[in-house]
């Protein structure tokens, strides 16, 4: 990997700004000084160090964004907020992208990363990886729309859903739910419920696969996942 785009992928500035710290002087690699941008080295066994201070390289990045609403699941939009607006420079510059997308009005779970290899894995339909949501749901939920998730319902464009798990966690005029998918169709938890009736006017997304959404973010804010999320997310998969 050419030293410059090393340097630029971590966040130590654009290509021209890295060209400028190679031409000042201020890069190192195992010892030895470094001006040419176009320099070869290998992140996992050269010791890079800048102004002294050794450069720890990473390929990937992980990162769960408690969504907020009135924001797109996408990496960007001429005219719309992305969630990718949301992240810091020093994130942003591993060019992460969202996992899978939540609506423009839903809040909850959402992940970015770079890792295409992952991200083609938890949403494949083959691997048929779960995500559960909370829903208010106008119309009371019952029973019935229990059995009938369980069965797979039929959406408006005639396709039938594999099996939903609903729970009820509060039934009457508006309705508080659980639902656990393992299909990502558009705005299939709305369709779900406008299949059965009912109409869904506050939705969260709680869960993907083994990964749970830190409820200490706040809409907006967003964290790495620790090591442990990570490989949650891969056995998961």
């Amino acid at each position: 990997m050419r030293i410059d785009k090393m340097l630029a992928n971590l966040g130590y500035g654009s290509r021209k700004e890295v060209k400028k710290l190679l031409k000042d002087g201020a890069v190192l690699v195992n010892g030895s000084l470094i001006k040419d941008a176009k320099e070869h080295v290998n992140p996992d066994e050269d010791i890079v160090t800048i102004h002294g201070e050794e450069v720890v390289y990473r390929e990937f990045i992980y990162l769960m964004m408690n969504k907020p609403p009135g924001v797109i699941s996408a990496t960007e939009d001429t005219r719309e907020e992305t969630v990718i607006d949301l992240l810091e420079i020093e994130d942003a510059v591993f060019q992460p992208f969202p996992v899978g997308r939540l609506d423009k009005d839903t809040e909850g779970l959402l992940l970015l990363t770079n890792d295409g290899q992952l991200a083609h894995q938890l949403l494949s339909p083959k691997k048929h990886v779960p995500k559960t949501y909370f829903a208010v749901v106008e119309g009371e939920v019952d029973e019935e729309d229990i059995q009938a998730f369980e069965e797979g319902v039929t959406l408006d464009d005639g396709y039938e859903t594999k099996p939903g798990y609903l729970k009820i966690l509060k039934a009457g005029q508006t309705s508080d739910i659980e639902l656990t998918i393992t299909e990502g169709k558009f705005h299939q938890v709305k369709r779900m419920f406008a299949a059965r009736g009912k109409r869904v006017i506050y939705l969260k997304r709680l869960s993907m696969g083994k990964l749970q959404l830190d409820e200490t973010l706040e809409l907006g804010e967003y964290r790495e996942l620790t090591e442990e999320e990570v490989e949650l997310l891969k056995e998961g998969r």
